[in-house]
């Protein structure tokens, strides 16, 4: 490999999230409008050009790849993408992942598998059916669930996403928490991020993660983890019940220093940061200039990816006007 991917502040990019369509059968209130206006499906990439830009990356060095959404597995045909890039493990590519909201895992896990995805993400913010209906707008929890189920018996390894809100699930972590523990499953508790106009006011739903982690020290001990992913989540084990914490948080506790990754949306366009506008379209550059036209624009995003966020949740507007959806979880 001649030629890292190093932005301007030496950190080197090995892991990207990598959208396959901004479309989602759930509208979490956290994440979506009730009413979302989604890109054609012709702005998109085709799953041939999803694994050609994934082969380019592996050439930049890239060690980890993320497909996310939306859902990503609305996707037509995504599976084949998934065995596609699944062909590149141990070719430069050191791992493939997925998250998902969990509603069509059911019918896909075990394909995932034997493509060579290892771990998922699933998207679980509460385990109350009625609560979860309420907060995903249509979601059902059994389904779900039987997802998550059926992807364990396929020897997947789940993580358990759960975006903590004040007054609908906050005090639904320690019972979340003692399932990802008896079921087997790491959990990953996460601030709620100012992206895209939801109908929801962000800042009264807001609850930092710093607060949630001092309440959980009355029950249990909470023991730093030498676990990583590769991801944001800094991760805590839990003795006395065998678990297994992570708690991501953009707002109280900045893990921007470390940053190793970016972010593409599934027409192309790619995002240095999450929390920022800074971007650069490949889709053009890929049909028309190949490989070299691609490389130039990789390096211009390193050149300005910026060196950390700019959320800010004291405004009850978002500090972005995109969604999360467009640019990947």
């Amino acid at each position: 490999m001649a030629n890292p991917l190093i932005d301007r502040f030496g950190r080197r990019i090995d892991y990207v999230r990598l959208s396959v369509t901004d479309r989602c059968d759930l509208r979490c209130r956290y994440c979506m409008a009730e009413k979302m206006q989604f890109a054609p499906s012709r702005e998109l990439l085709s799953l041939d050009e999803l694994a050609e830009l994934s082969d380019m990356l592996i050439a930049r060095g890239v060690k980890r790849i993320r497909l996310t959404g939306g859902e990503p597995l609305v996707r037509r045909g995504v599976l084949g993408l998934v065995e596609t890039i699944g062909q590149r493990l141990g070719h430069g590519l050191d791992e493939l992942t997925l998250t998902t909201n969990g509603t069509r895992l059911a019918a896909m896990a075990e394909q995932l598998a034997r493509a060579g995805v290892k771990r998922i993400n699933v998207s679980l913010d509460s385990l109350d059916p009625d609560r979860f209906r309420a907060i995903t707008r249509n979601g059902d929890l059994g389904k779900v669930l039987q997802g998550v189920a059926t992807a364990r018996a396929a020897g997947l390894k789940v993580k358990i996403n759960m975006v903590v809100l004040r007054d609908l699930n906050e005090h639904e972590v320690r019972g979340v928490l003692q399932w990802c523990a008896h079921e087997g499953h790491d959990l990953s508790l996460i601030e709620t991020m100012p992206l895209g106009e939801t109908g929801e006011d962000r800042t009264a739903r807001y609850v930092p993660l710093d607060d949630v982690r001092r309440r959980l020290g009355n029950w249990y001990q909470l023991v730093p983890s030498s676990h990583k992913t590769g991801g944001p989540a800094r991760y805590y084990d839990v003795p006395e019940i065998g678990g297994r914490i992570g708690f991501i948080t953009p707002h109280t506790s900045n893990f921007c220093a470390s940053c190793n990754r970016i972010r593409i949306t599934a027409t192309g366009v790619v995002f240095g940061c999450l929390g920022r506008n800074q971007q650069v379209p490949l889709r053009d550059a890929m049909r028309t200039g190949g490989r070299e036209a691609v490389d130039v624009l990789l390096d211009k995003v390193m050149g300005a990816k910026p060196q950390r966020h700019d959320f800010d949740m004291t405004e009850r507007l978002p500090t972005l006007g995109r969604h999360m959806s467009v640019t990947g979880g």
